[in-house]
């Protein structure tokens, strides 16, 4: 059955998703502040829009996909709330602090709507190909709903639990992915000062008790994972400053929860020293040019 979408943010990640909500059959109204992101999204068969009123005016779901915590916030309290019928389903898919997450579920409530935090996981590969990953925070009772709303983007949902859960499963999840992409680089740097082909320590690392993510779907060194931004001088995917922004978010709520989280506090360092030296746009695992002392090979961006 056809729904109406207000798609909000249709940035690397946001584009790809209205584009297979569009792709389902939905009627998408999409809205972005950047003319060619509204421009790509009307090539992928959505409506643009010019503003976000008039993208959530009728609609029966709407979907942000926002930069941080105080975009979300502002969006909802003063555009959203108030603008988008009462039974329309609301589901924030950024990735932004847990507490926000909860004070606009608590203002979306207070006006009478059904609000989720809905973070992804997956990169922009996933976004484009609709198989992304969501951590959904609701109560329980809607999650059927939001979960067929959010099924043309996704390969897997789960209900993480109640408002803010959805984001804590989000910032924990990337902190995992922090910390083994960077081991993974140190054992590529190492292996390769070793004399060990990291080709060849791909073959052993993925079939062994090293095997994760990042060494499987991910490698950083060129040519075992053709998909992998390793091998497109590491543009497109995950950039680095996004990862340094999950890993901030980690760092917060771990301070504020009195978690002890070491290996999280050295990857936000290392992270965040190689967006200051110019690669913030690069994808993460690009890190290893800068582990294997070889930064001069890797442009900035």
């Amino acid at each position: 059955m056809s729904r109406k979408i207000a798609f909000i943010g249709l940035g690397n990640m946001g584009g790809g998703m209205a584009a297979n909500q569009a792709k389902a059959g939905q009627a998408v109204a999409a809205f972005d502040l950047s003319a060619a992101a509204l421009e790509r999204a009307g090539a992928a068969g959505c409506r643009p829009v010019a503003s976000v009123t008039e993208a959530v005016r009728d609609a029966e779901v709407v979907i942000t996909m926002l930069p941080a915590g105080q975009h979300v916030l502002k969006v909802y309290s003063e555009q959203i709330i108030g603008a988008a019928p009462s039974s329309a389903l609301l589901l924030d898919c950024s990735t932004i602090d847990v507490d926000t997450a909860r004070k606009v579920a608590s203002l979306a409530r207070e006006a009478g709507y059904v609000f989720a935090d809905a973070p992804v996981s997956g990169g922009t590969m996933a976004a484009d190909a609709g198989t992304l990953a969501f951590m959904v925070g609701c109560d329980e009772a809607d999650f059927e709903r939001i979960e067929a709303a959010l099924e043309p983007m996704s390969r897997a949902t789960f209900r993480a639990g109640d408002h803010g859960a959805g984001q804590a499963a989000k910032i924990c999840n990337n902190m995992i992915l922090g910390i083994t992409m960077l081991g993974t680089c140190e054992a590529i740097a190492l292996a390769e000062k070793l004399g060990l082909d990291p080709v060849k320590f791909f073959d052993i690392a993925s079939k062994s008790s090293g095997q994760s993510w990042s060494v499987s779907t991910y490698y950083p060194w060129p040519g075992p994972v053709p998909t992998a931004p390793s091998n497109r001088n590491y543009d497109g995917g995950f950039a680095t400053a996004m990862m340094l922004k999950d890993l901030k978010l980690a760092q917060d709520a771990a301070a504020k929860s009195g978690a002890s989280t070491p290996l999280g506090a050295q990857s936000e360092a290392l992270f965040q020293l190689f967006d200051r030296l110019g690669y913030g746009g690069k994808d993460f695992s690009g890190i290893l040019q800068m582990l294997r002392g070889q930064l001069d090979q890797l442009q900035k961006g």
